[in-house]
């Protein structure tokens, strides 16, 4: 399946890497890792292949790019938290989250299970960087120690509950939107208040 051309206009270079790694975002949710070229990308960005493999490298590289960008938590994100008590921020943290994975469900989706990729070394190191990442995250909305091994285990297992439910509205349509937030946030608060003191 081909795909339309994008118009052709000058960006500066960070512009236009962003824009090239949104169309291969795109493109990449919804075919997966073989379904879609370099060219494909190139195509439906405007811009000349070379370009992709200026900015991205290989078609592996580029992919493993879309799923870093899919699943890492900005610090922007955790800086631009609330400064109020504990269930406010969580509360924010949350929504932050699902308002990302509902935004964007197909390409996380593929991004979260590996896009037909799962097994592949450089993808499975970086999606467990990618919830490495989220429990650092998890651990500073709740104003706890990310060096602490016990409560860095017990956030990376939050991350896991996280995906498997995002998992389960996305894909399933079960939950809905607030069924879920509510089971996040009050799992989150239970754990800050009741599991992490003990580690």
């Amino acid at each position: 399946m081909s795909v339309e051309a994008g118009p052709r206009r000058r960006l500066e270079p960070d512009a236009r890497r962003a824009q090239i790694l949104s169309v291969a975002v795109r493109l990449f949710g919804e075919r997966g890792y073989a379904g879609v070229s370099t060219t494909d990308v190139a195509r439906a960005a405007g811009v000349a292949r070379g370009l992709v493999n200026h900015y991205f490298g290989t078609k592996k590289d580029l992919y493993l790019e879309v799923i870093r960008v899919m699943l890492t938590v900005p610090e922007v994100a955790v800086a631009g938290l609330p400064d109020g008590d504990l269930p406010t921020r969580v509360d924010a943290i949350v929504s932050w989250f699902l308002d990302v994975v509902s935004r964007h469900s197909r390409s996380w989706l593929a991004a979260i299970t590996a896009g037909g990729m799962a097994g592949d070394t450089d993808v499975d190191r970086v999606i467990a960087e990618a919830i490495d990442g989220a429990a650092d995250a998890v651990l500073t909305a709740a104003g706890l120690d990310a060096a602490n091994p016990a409560q860095h285990a017990m956030a990376r297992s939050y991350v896991g509950l996280a995906v498997s439910t995002a998992r389960e509205w996305l894909q399933r349509g079960v939950l809905t939107r607030a069924q879920v937030h509510r089971l996040l946030a009050a799992t989150l608060l239970t754990m800050v208040s009741q599991v992490f003191p003990e580690s």
